[in-house]
Formats: C-alpha cells, sequence, structure tokens
C-alpha cells in the first residue's frame, strides 16, 4: 500500500530520518521483533508515541538483521537513557511454531509473512548483541515475551524449565505486564538523574550527558520503588509483610510441585490491588518482581490511545503486506484487560484481571480517525477488546475487589460484586453506527456468552442483556460470530475455568432463534482445544459426538500448546493442579495429543479409520457406535 504522508510523521528508523528531525542522538531506541506499524494495536508504537509525547527523542528500529556485523544495532549509535527490546505482539514462539513445533505458514507481524526476519527469542538474542555493542549502556525488556518469562517458567519448545530471561539475556530489568506506566516512571528517574548530573554519569565529546548501566543500577534497581519491574539482585533484605519468597529456581528445578506452590503465589500477586513484592533465588543471584500498578484510569488509557498514530505501516513497508495489520487496520479496541481467568491464556496473564474501559469520547474520536483512512470503505471490523462484552465492567464494590484474591471474577460462578452491565456497550455500538460515514461495525473480538446469559436480578440490567444479544447478532456478526466455548465436558471446562458446555446450547438457540426471526444466513463459530490438561481421548470421543449432534463440522479448532506462566502450563509441565496440588492427567507426547486432535475431524475419511481403531483399544463402542453410525 503506497503512502501520501510525509516520513516524519513515523518514528525515526535510519539515521538519515533521525538528521530529517534534527537530531544528533535518542534519548531512547527500541528493537523491535515485528514490522513497524504506527497503530495502538501493536507495542512498540505504543511506547515509541508514549515518550514522544513526553518530550524525548525516540527511535525505533524494526526487525534488526542479527546475523554478520549487527550493523542494524550500530547505526542509530548509543542513546542518551537506554535501549528498549520489543519482541513482538505475540510470543515469538507461538508465532514461528506451531503445538506439534512445525513452522508456521507466516510470520503474521512481518511484511509479506516473512520467516526470516525474527530470531527466536528476540529478547535474548537483541539484548546479546546490544551488551556486546555497549556494554554500559542499561536495556529495558517489555513486551509479552520477557513478561511471561520473568520469573521460572516452563519452555515448550525447548522441553525444559528455565529460569527468568534476565539470566540468559542479561538485560537490565523486565517491565511487566502492560509497560506504559513502568516505562514513564524509568524515564523520568532518569531524566532526574541526568539534570542532577549524578556521578556515573557517560559524556561524550560534545559534553552530552548520557544514562550508563551504574546510574541504571543506582537510579532504579538500588532504589527498589518502581512498580511493575522485575530485576536482578546480589542481595535482598526479606520483609516478612511485604515480601513472598518463593521456592528458589534450583528446588523447584528439582522438584516441579514446588513450581506449581510457586505459580499460585505469581498468579495472585498478579492480580492483587495491594501486592506483595515476589523473590526467588535464581543461580546465584534474586529475581525480584516489584507489584504492578493499579489498573490504569480511564484518563490514562484515553491517553495511550489517543497519541497521534498514523495507523499506517511505515513506509519502507510499502507495495507489501503485514497480515497482521491487514486484520487490524479498521478495528478499534475498547478496553484492556480480561476477568475470565482462562486457565490456558496469555492475554489474562499480561494484561491482569481487572478491565480498563476507555471513554466513549476517545473511542468516537479513534473511529472518526479510521473513517478518514484512504482505504476506509464504511465498515469497522472490529469494536473489541481481549474479551468483546466485557466493557465498562469492573466491581460494584471496590472494596471487595481489593481484598479479592480469585484469578477469575466469573469462575466458578459470576462473582455477585461484578457489575453486569451492557448498557455503556450498547451505547458505543450505537454511537459508532451513527456516525455518518460508518456503514456498519463488526465484532470481530470473542465474546462470552456466559456474562449475556447470566439472570440479572435487577431488571434493567437483565433487559439490557437481551437487548444487547439481538444488537449484537442481528446488527454486529460479519457472517461469522466467534465464541470459545472451548470444550464440552464439564471437568475439562472445570480445569480451564470456562462455564458448562450447557450454556453454550442455551447462546446457539439464542442465536438460531434471532436469526430465523430475523431471516439473517449467520453461523455461529466456535472455539475448542484437544490434549488440555485433564483431557483424555474419552472427553475428545464425546466432544466429537455432541458437536456431531449439533451439526457442526469443527474448523476452528488448536492443539493445546504450553505458553510460559499459564495455569495450564503449570498442570502440563507438573501433572499438578497449583490450588489443589492433586494430580491431573496430561496428554504430553506427540501421539497422546495427535491421537487427542484427531476427534475434532471425524468427518475426514482420513481420520476415520484411526478413530475408529483408537475407540475399539479404548473398548468404548458406544461412542464408536454414535460417531460412526456402526
Amino acid at each position: 500500500m503506497q503512502q501520501s504522508r510525509p516520513l516524519t510523521d513515523w518514528l525515526p528508523t535510519t539515521r538519515r530520518e533521525m538528521e530529517m528531525r534534527g537530531w544528533d542522538c535518542a534519548d531512547v531506541i527500541l528493537f523491535s521483533g515485528d514490522a513497524y506499524v504506527d497503530h495502538p494495536s501493536f507495542g512498540v508504537a505504543v511506547i515509541g508515541r508514549l515518550l514522544e509525547a513526553e518530550g524525548l527523542r525516540v527511535c525505533i528500529v524494526p526487525q534488526p538483521d542479527w546475523h554478520g556485523d549487527w550493523r542494524d544495532f550500530r547505526k542509530l549509535g548509543r542513546p542518551r537513557l537506554f535501549f528498549g527490546i520489543s519482541p513482538g505482539c505475540m510470543d515469538s514462539m507461538v508465532n514461528k511454531y506451531t503445538a506439534a513445533r512445525r513452522l508456521r505458514s507466516e510470520d503474521a507481524y512481518s511484511p509479506d509473512g516473512r520467516h526470516d526476519l525474527r530470531p527466536e527469542y528476540p529478547s535474548v538474542v537483541y539484548t546479546r548483541i546490544l551488551k556486546k555493542l555497549y556494554p554500559d549502556v542499561p536495556v529495558v525488556l517489555g513486551g509479552i515475551e520477557a513478561s511471561l518469562r520473568r520469573l521460572m517458567h516452563y519452555d515448550y519448545w525447548k522441553e525444559r524449565f528455565r529460569p527468568s530471561i534476565l539470566i540468559d539475556s542479561f538485560a537490565d530489568a523486565i517491565t511487566y505486564g502492560m509497560g506504559e506506566q513502568a516505562t514513564l516512571e524509568i524515564v523520568r528517574r532518569l531524566l532526574t538523574a541526568l539534570d542532577e548530573s549524578h556521578p556515573t554519569l557517560y559524556y561524550d565529546e560534545q559534553g552530552e550527558a548520557y544514562i550508563t548501566t551504574d546510574t541504571f543500577q543506582e537510579t532504579i534497581i538500588d532504589t527498589d520503588t518502581v512498580p511493575q519491574i522485575t530485576y536482578l539482585a546480589e542481595d535482598v533484605t526479606i520483609d516478612k509483610e511485604r515480601d513472598i519468597v518463593l521456592h528458589s529456581y534450583l528446588d523447584a528445578l528439582r522438584e516441579p510441585e514446588l513450581h506449581a506452590e510457586n505459580f499460585r503465589h505469581i498468579e495472585e500477586e498478579s492480580n492483587n490491588l495491594h501486592a506483595h513484592r515476589l523473590l526467588q533465588k535464581t543461580e546465584g543471584a534474586w529475581v525480584v518482581v516489584t507489584p504492578p500498578y493499579p489498573p490504569m484510569t480511564q484518563a490514562q488509557l484515553d491517553h495511550s490511545f489517543d497519541l497521534p498514530y498514523t495507523r499506517l505501516p511505515h513506509p519502507k513497508y510499502n507495495g507489501k503486506r503485514i497480515p497482521a495489520y491487514e486484520m487490524i487496520r479498521h478495528s478499534v479496541t475498547l478496553h484492556r484487560g480480561c476477568f475470565g481467568g482462562c486457565a490456558f491464556c496469555t492475554i489474562s496473564a499480561h494484561q491482569g484481571k481487572f478491565v480498563s474501559s476507555r471513554s466513549k469520547e476517545s473511542i468516537l474520536r479513534e473511529v472518526d480517525a479510521v473513517t478518514r483512512m484512504p482505504d476506509f470503505r464504511g465498515y469497522i471490523s472490529d469494536l473489541g477488546g481481549p474479551s468483546a462484552n466485557m466493557y465498562s465492567m469492573r466491581g460494584r464494590n471496590p472494596k471487595a475487589c481489593d481484598a479479592c484474591l480469585r484469578p477469575s471474577c466469573i469462575h466458578p460462578g459470576i462473582c455477585p460484586n461484578l457489575n453486569v452491565d451492557h448498557r455503556p456497550l450498547l451505547d458505543i455500538y450505537r454511537a459508532v453506527d451513527a456516525h455518518p460515514k460508518v456503514k456498519k461495525s463488526f465484532v470481530g473480538s470473542g465474546i462470552r456468552y456466559d456474562l449475556i446469559l447470566h439472570p440479572q436480578k435487577d431488571p434493567q440490567l437483565e433487559k439490557a442483556s437481551r437487548e444487547y444479544a439481538e444488537e449484537l447478532i442481528l446488527h454486529h456478526v460479519s457472517g461469522r460470530l466467534k465464541v470459545a466455548p472451548e470444550h464440552t465436558s464439564d471437568t475439562v471446562l472445570n480445569l480451564m475455568r470456562k462455564p458448562s458446555f450447557a450454556l453454550f446450547h442455551q447462546f446457539k438457540q439464542l442465536f438460531d432463534s434471532l436469526c430465523h426471526r430475523h431471516q439473517l444466513r449467520q453461523q455461529i463459530v466456535p472455539y475448542f482445544i484437544s490434549s488440555h490438561p485433564g483431557c483424555t481421548d474419552i472427553d475428545m470421543a464425546q466432544l466429537a459426538i455432541e458437536t456431531k449432534q449439533m451439526d457442526f463440522r469443527l474448523e476452528q479448532v488448536q492443539d493445546f500448546t504450553p505458553t510460559p506462566l499459564t495455569l495450564s502450563t503449570t498442570c502440563w509441565a507438573t501433572g499438578i493442579h497449583p490450588y489443589t496440588m492433586q494430580p491431573v492427567y496430561v496428554a504430553q507426547t506427540p501421539r497422546q495429543k495427535e491421537q487427542q486432535r484427531m476427534f475434532f475431524f471425524w468427518y475426514k475419511p482420513e481420520e476415520r479409520k484411526r478413530i475408529i481403531q483408537r475407540l475399539k483399544q479404548l473398548n468404548r463402542p458406544d461412542l464408536l457406535n454414535k460417531l460412526t453410525n456402526k
């Protein structure tokens, strides 16, 4: 796609682009594993624009070549404050490999889907190069890859437990979770150190002052007061009121059940409004995780989304396709966070369970910006979020949330303190559709049908839920509505922290009834997962039977992929549930995983023979008859 805007509308990516702005040096240089798309759905663009709004000179080096002479790491020189590493919007290994460890068909965040533009574990590869070239310049890691590897974790691709990514990368700190507030605090403290001529500063030939790793250590690490960061310390003073000391890396490596015990603390403290500091002894040092910031306020979130994004890929990609951008170019994110707490999901693990919602005004400003894009044809592709219909939902009594350690607000049942009110979201939908240039807006993100179907004591809220269901199904479905029941077995669903499959039946009946009444040719598209901890081959056979009886031929399916620092991965790697410390069955080997996955495709002749053979081995002729009509 050709761009007509001046090059200076993007943050600089080259020395020439710096010179066009009259810069001799940058304050912060960000290295990104993704292509540079100046859009609020791309983390490196958000951090770059946020720092720019603070008056900093910020550059972005997208997908640097990590081979050869490392010229991409040298070309912009040394930053005054630090290097930042944003490895990508997706975990690099999930982005690269399937659950069967096969190479994916394309890299969605690279031009033309190319696979060769990002290394495995960019956080480690980029940082090690920078530390060799500039050993005294601080490096700060951010993004989901480092966030979910901030402490000991299981690496599915290496097939072993690994220590904090700080150990492998030699980075100075991690801003974990959604890192805007922690990054701003780090920057403000480093600028103060520059203003006060801190004795550990470096000065160039022109007398320009630069932050060093010693300055960073004394200003950020030694003070131990910046929230939501992770760092290494040679020694710590343990405060029993303030700290939770996790089992050491070596002890947990020897006894995996200790890792399961650790996980519960990690998850609870990630979503605790009054969290403790976490400490883990690791290879002769302490990994220190400071408590997170409170959820972003509406004003803070609006500010992040209202920054002057071009909403376009950098002109260097003219004529090239960036698959992930093609999907979100005309979409608008309404909120962050997800209180579902799904056991396998990295969204809630990274963004947290508390929902922060944008104001209606901020959303409409972005919608208006989308309508002014040259290729806009009147359709907003998604008014969404991590779970599309959690917008503006929160606890009625904040004091109850202050004391709550539940990882999910809706499992095993919807919390009575949760205000399940769909009226603010209905207002957003109708305001967006009232825009003169919007023909139709769709909801492409997944929705939580358990929130829609939840019985309300307040008749106004009950009415709003019904109205929301009708508004969604009649006006915001682009032919297919995505929902994620994930399984049919209530036992497996309970381990997943998902509602009973009976609710999916109820929602499908509602969907079909409305579509029939209004003569709409629409489909509901359910997502399912195989080989999740607790799931057996018999569970999968029963899933196949039940979905067959509902006339589904499943398309949107996946084999469970263990990703770092989730409940499901902890169960998968240890065979123990961290909250009960009881054993959990796990399909771990490639053969076991494939035997479960094949049940999704009972309708394919090439799978039929294998399924028949497996059910005979399990001595389940009853299931065989139901599935094959024999």
